[in-house]
This record gives structure tokens, sequence and C-alpha cells, in this order.
């Protein structure tokens, strides 16, 4: 959500900076601009995309070796030219950008009204740089100090950076529960700061990740972080093993075709160094020191939003069936908004692709608050969740910038598996033959992720038939009840097609008196535990003359000849099944997106990273 971009040093900014908002693209945004300071200090902002942002500027001066950018996510007002970042402050003396919500900025604005202040926006972004400008003027502090103690009295989530008409080769930037990221130039003469590394990469590897109320000074390239009490912090410049080429479309028209096909590699990447059939052995380094804890659990609880909660279900299964211990999958966001029962020996996993998901991360301070131990399952290194947490996994996807998250969810499932599994063995709930043959199982993953991945032109072709339609239910028992929830999620997210996912057995209780000639119903039925009872249900569909597509395990002919259309997928051991069955429902949305005229990568209304409530 939203996406700021900056630039300090002996380079033009302005390409630097609208690159980078490029690159952020991903996130989601309504609207975009830049501010610069070439001899002056310059705000240039549109509603809508970058390229319109761009084709506005053709023919503006736009030198300058310091310069701002950002793209919008609209919380505060609609998305129009005058809500759009970077906003002046009331004398036009400061600029911000924003990531974030500031909760109290209405008390802020109607005292600084009072003081005579006028607002051109509906943004509380615009209330906040004018409180700098306001603290500024009746303190005579330097930028840094006021912008200190203004956000002393703020409330809520930000991430910032501000400029100032005075101060030409400053930027003072802050963060509180939103992501910024600064990037170390080589010799130490130039910043750039961002809300992910996707836009640093190309310049330097070196990036320091700024923690929760901190505040980045940076001053005739020179830089200072303090705290918000005025502590000053020394800098922990981490080195990125990012590639510019994985942040590129390397031949494929969509980021997110190009991550459904990555997932062999993906899964690999998660399963590489932590487990040996051979040797019968299963590492989880990020785990170890915690390990016990998991063991012996009372309890565990299962924190996500969106796809990521849907891994979570699966983990559900996994831990109970496998570990035998009691799981609750919650919604971070609704469980940081009641009063959860935590006990001494409960254990909390958390997951995120991005690492950075406000209402995840409400929940992990909420829960630390309650004496828990959490763990975290992320994708992106040196997240604001990998830090916050006690111990935990990387999925090693590499980046995702599809906004439908693909090769996050086959990821998560590998670390979810191998930690059950885990968790399993160590308490002997597991014997020695089935642990070794589900681990011997898992390393086929990838390969047989590959078979699923042949079936593209396949899916496309049922795309085709099913394009127009207006509705779509998606069902599915067991392990894989979770995946028909994923697959109607990713086709609503895309191709805006009204879709649900229901268990199967609930057909029954209301989902079935939507069926008719017109309503296709997308079966996962592999053959397991809930073979025969996804039969009976199938033949329910059919007599009500409903269109059934079904996902059934290769050499399956039952099923073949009640079904209108069948994905067959290799067959594997039922806890692994979410990891193949899951792969077709993907390329099905995106081709029936595709052929809908949507744009996968950036579906309307949608952020990559929710950092925001």
């Amino acid at each position: 959500m939203c996406g700021i971009v900056a630039y300090t040093g002996m380079r033009e900014a302005y390409p630097i900076i609208i690159k980078g908002l490029e690159r952020l693209e991903y996130r989601g945004y309504d609207s975009a601009g830049i501010a610069l300071q070439n001899g002056d200090l310059h705000v240039y902002k549109k509603k809508g995309k970058v390229a319109d942002l761009k084709e506005s500027l053709k023919n503006v001066n736009l030198e300058g070796n310091v310069g701002i950018g950002h793209t919008r996510w609209a919380t505060h007002g609609e998305p129009n030219d005058r809500n759009a970042h970077p906003h002046y402050s009331a004398n036009q003396n400061l600029v911000i950008i924003h990531n974030g919500i500031i909760e109290n900025y209405s008390a802020i604005k109607q005292d600084l009204e009072s003081k005579g202040y006028a607002f051109t926006s509906d943004t509380d972004s615009e209330v906040l740089v004018t409180f700098i400008e306001d603290i500024q003027k009746n303190t005579q502090t330097p930028l840094e100090e006021a912008v200190r103690l203004a956000l002393q009295r703020v409330v809520g989530a930000y991430a910032i950076v501000v400029m100032s008409r005075d101060t030409p080769h400053m930027l003072v930037a802050a963060r509180k529960g939103s992501p910024l990221v600064i990037g170390v130039g080589k010799n130490k003469d130039e910043y750039f700061l961002a809300s992910d590394a996707t836009p640093i990469v190309e310049y330097t590897n070196e990036v320091i990740y700024l923690d929760d109320l901190e505040i980045a000074i940076i001053k005739n390239n020179q830089l200072v972080i303090q705290h918000l009490d005025s502590t000053i912090k020394t800098p922990y410049i981490q080195t990125l093993t990012l590639a510019l080429e994985a942040i590129e479309k390397g031949g494929f028209e969509h980021f997110m075709l190009k991550e459904i096909y990555e997932q062999p590699k993906s899964v690999a990447d998660a399963l590489r160094g932590r487990i040996s059939s051979l040797e019968g052995r299963l590492h989880l380094g990020g785990m170890l020191e915690y390990i016990n804890r998991l063991v012996t659990a009372d309890r565990i609880m299962i924190l996500g939003c969106g796809t990521s909660w849907h891994a979570g279900l699966v983990g559900e299964y996994l831990f109970e069936e496998l570990a035998r211990v009691p799981v609750e999958v919650e919604y971070a966001s609704e469980f940081r908004y009641r009063n959860p029962i935590i006990r001494e020996n409960d254990v909390v996993i958390c997951i995120s692709q991005s690492g950075e998901t406000a209402d995840t991360l409400a929940a992990i301070e909420l829960a630390k608050q309650k004496g828990a131990v959490i763990f975290g399952i992320c994708n992106v290194v040196g997240s604001s969740i990998a830090r916050a947490t006690h111990a935990g996994a990387y999925i090693h996807a590499g980046p995702e910038i599809g906004v439908a998250s693909t090769k996050a969810f086959t990821g998560q499932l590998a670390i979810l598996t191998m930690t059950a599994l885990l968790v399993a063995y160590r308490k002997g709930t597991i014997n020695e033959s089935d642990y070794r043959r589900i681990l011997a199982e898992l390393e086929t993953i990838p390969q047989k992720i590959e078979q699923c991945l042949k079936l593209n032109a396949e899916t496309e072709k049922i795309a085709s038939v099913f394009k127009n339609a207006h509705n779509f239910l998606y069902l599915g028992r067991g392990y894989n009840f979770p995946v028909a929830l994923e697959g109607a999620l990713k086709l609503k997210e895309i191709s805006y097609i009204h879709a649900e996912g229901y268990p199967a057995a609930e057909m029954k209780h209301g989902p079935i008196a939507l069926i008719d000639e017109e309503m296709p119903v997308v079966f996962i039925a592999t053959k397991d535990s809930s073979y025969e009872k996804i039969i009976s249900n199938i033949q329910e569909v059919k007599a009500r003359k409903g269109r059934v597509i079904a996902i059934v395990t290769e050499g399956d002919t039952e099923i073949k000849k009640m079904a209108d259309f069948t994905i067959e997928i290799p067959h594997t051991i039922e806890p692994l099944s979410p990891m193949l069955a899951v792969i077709p429902l993907q390329l099905l949305s995106y081709h029936i997106a595709i052929m809908r005229g949507c744009d996968v990568d950036r579906p309307r209304n949608l952020a990559k990273s929710v950092t925001v409530e």
C-alpha cells in the first residue's frame, strides 16, 4: 500500500525516483507525485498511473539532486490531484510524503484551523506536515527536532520523508508501523529511501531497515539515526541478496504468470538445506532456539490475513493430524480487536508474505503483551515481522510482485509442513517410517508442481468457456477446503468475478440454492480420505444442472465420467496435496482475468502489502 522513494546525493534525483515509483506500482495505488529541490522546492503530482505523471512532466525542468516520490493508495480523501502526495505545509516551506494513517489527525487539524491554518486536501498527511511547520515556527527548532516533537503527539502509523525549502540538502525520515528502508551508496555519499528494497537494488546492496520510532536525518550526505526519545542509534547495515533480474518479468507477459511458473524453484528453495529423506534430517535453523516451545505447546494459534490465513488453515490440519496439538486459526485483523485468551503454554505462529502486514504486526504486539512466544513465517528478509517475532523461518520465494499471491502460498505451505513434521517427530506422534515417507514425498513436490504447470494450455481452454461467468463456487474437503477458499480468492482478486469457497459438505446448507446451468462449480476432488464424499457432492451438483470443473488425481476415470471438465494433477499424499491442487486454480484465475481484459498484476482497489488498517 502506497509507495515511497527518495534520493539525496550527486546524481539527478528524478530518474531514480520515477523508476523507483514504477518498481513500486505492484503495491497498489491511485495517484503519484514527486517533489524536487532544484534551487527551489517544486511539487508535481497527478491522479492515475506513474505513466500519467511522467507524461505531464515532459516539458518541465526536472533537474536536482534531492527529491522524494510517492504512489498513493487512498485512505483519507478520494483519489484526485489535490489529495495526491507530496503535500506542502501551509507556507509551502515543507513537503511530506506519508504512508500510514494518523488516527488523531482530526483533533490536530481543528487545533491548527483555530490558529488560522487552511488546508487544500482532505488528507491526514497535509495535517501532519502543517503540524510540523507550526512546531518549527513556534519553537524555532531545526527541522529534525520539529519532526520529532510532532511525532511524539501523533497517534497512528506512518512512514514519512520530509523536505524543507530552507535546508535543500536534507531529508528527514521516520517510521512507526509502516516499512522504510534506507539504501547506502557505495561511497556513503548518497542515500536512497523506499518502502521496500525493489527500487534500491539497482543502485546498492547495502541497506538499513528503520525500526519503529526511529528517525533518519540525512544532511549534506551524512546519516544520523535517532530514536524518538533523542537517543542516537548505531545503524545496522545489511547486505541485500536480491538480484535485479528477480524483479523483472523475465520474458513473461505478467509478474503473476512468472511467479506461478517460479513455484518449482521457490518451493525447492524453501526446502533446500532443510530436509534430507535419506538422512532422515529436518532442520529449521531459525526455529531451533524455541522449537521445544512448539513441541510442548498446549495449543497453537495461527494468525494471518488473506492468502496467509488460508495457508494457516492448511497448517491447522497439519499440526493437528501429525503433531496432535490443538490449533486455532485467526484473522489477524480480528484477533487484535478482541481480548483473546492466551495461556502460558500457548504458541502463536504469524504468517505474512511481506512481513509488513499492519494487522498481523499489531496482533504480534498484543500476543507479546500476553506473554506468548511468537514464530514468524514470512518471505522478506529483514521485514518488520521477522524482527518482531522470537523465531521463525523465511520461505525464500524471492520477490513476489504480482498483487495476487501465488508462490508465497506454496512456500508458506512448505514451511508449515516441515514445522508440523518436525514437531510431530520430536513429540513421537509419528513413527520413523511415516516421518521418512513424508520427507521423501515432500522432496518430490517441486518436480510435481512442474508437471502441474504443463496443464497451462488445458486450463486456458477451460478459462475460455467460463470467462463470462458471473459467479463461481469452489468446493473441497479436508486439506483441500482451504485450497477452495484460495482458488475463490484468486478469481475474485484479479478477474472481479464473484466467487465463494466452501467445505463441500456445507453445500447442502445454503449454497446449493445457487446452482443452476449457469453456475460453474470447481471441485478439488483428489483421491484422498474424502474421495467418496466428494463424488456424492459432484452428483448433487450435476443433478441440478451445475457445470463441474474437477481437479482430480492423475488416472481418475470415475469423476471424469461425471464432470464437464477435469484437470489431472500428479498423485501425492494427502497432507501435501494443497501444494499441487492450487496450481491449476492459479492458472485458471490468471487466464480468465486476461480474457476479461483485467490488469492481473495490479487489480483495482488492491495493494500488495496492507500496511494500514
